[in-house]
């Protein structure tokens, strides 16, 4: 209880109502059932309601179309936050979905659309497929991948972590070839088709209250596409999530999702000439009401341990957009 109090008036200080207040978005992508030993800081079942529990107690939680309005009129209520989540991944509807609504709490889901249904995002398929690869060495060097020992998890986490850092920047088409010709070196007998989101899982969302928004269809890295290529990526996604939902798609979240590297001034302006309300980034920070609305900065709270994740956001929400 003066924990809380406390924080509410540091909170207050940073972050008081009105014009001067400030917008934390906190980004996610999984919430896992139980600890990845590969990945044992990943966000699970129980460390994400230990998490909301605490948002809830310190912070007054917004829905992101409403808070970004707000944000703009100089509304916003002290110690704003919102909470969102990238990609499309199922345990979003069936772990993060449940401990949302037990805190009676909203959330915005960024849907890459062509790996719903059954799919895989190409991240998953690279972590996967070296997972389960046998023990030893696997020479990826005719991929342009290297060499890489497979004896403990660490050697695994590591190779994953190389691969994915170089995949991802490929063009969408050759990011699949090299990952499909990873998995026949790897040997990869089966992979998880589940990992994703359903069209129906989407609309019982959508049906809890919570909102929808765009991730483009197959997650490329939008500053090297030229602009045909990225309008048909974002425009494809779009449309799709309207179909599922029957409603406007207002948000946008740019894959991967760093300013200047990721994507740039030209690919700004095509979100805006779609019509979004607003469009959000992985760069760190809080916004305020001099901030671009279509490059609203994120924060992905990393600390494991839960004792630390307010002061972190504390932290987080002093680094303003001025």
């Amino acid at each position: 209880m003066f924990l809380n109090s406390l924080y509410k008036f540091i909170g207050n200080r940073i972050s008081p109502a009105g014009a001067h207040a400030r917008l934390s978005i906190l980004n996610y992508h999984r919430v896992l059932a139980k600890r990845d030993l590969l990945f044992p800081g990943e966000v699970t079942i129980d460390s994400f309601d230990a998490q909301m529990f605490r948002l809830s107690a310190a912070f007054n939680v917004l829905p992101l179309f409403e808070a970004v309005e707000r944000l703009k009129q100089g509304t916003l209520p002290a110690r704003a936050v919102c909470i969102t989540f990238d990609d499309g991944y199922a345990d979003n509807f069936t772990i993060a979905l449940p401990i949302l609504q037990r805190h009676g709490l909203a959330a915005t889901f960024f849907i890459a659309t062509a790996y719903l249904n059954g799919g895989r995002m190409f991240n998953d398929t690279v972590i996967e497929a070296i997972r389960h690869a046998q023990p030893g060495r696997l020479d990826l060097s005719g991929l342009g991948l290297g060499q890489h020992v497979l004896s403990t998890l660490k050697d695994r986490a590591r190779a994953i972590n190389h691969v994915l850092s170089t995949v991802k920047y490929l063009p969408v088409d050759e990011r699949e070839r090299i990952v499909g010709g990873l998995c026949e070196l790897a040997r990869c007998s089966s992979l998880p088709d589940n990992l994703m989101m359903t069209n129906d899982q989407i609309k019982s969302l959508c049906r809890a209250g919570m909102e929808i928004g765009a991730h483009t269809a197959r997650h490329p890295i939008l500053a090297g596409l030229d602009a045909v290529a990225v309008k048909q990526e974002i425009m494809a996604g779009k449309q799709f999530l309207e179909e599922v939902t029957g409603m406007p798609i207002r948000l946008f979240a740019y894959p991967n999702g760093k300013p200047g590297v990721d994507y740039l001034p030209e690919q700004v302006a095509i979100v805006r000439e779609f019509g979004f309300a607003a469009a959000v980034s992985t760069q760190n920070g809080a916004a305020s009401q001099f901030s671009d609305p279509f490059q609203l900065p994120r924060f992905t709270p990393w600390q494991t341990n839960i004792h630390y994740f307010v002061p972190e956001l504390l932290k987080n929400l002093r680094n303003g957009g001025e």
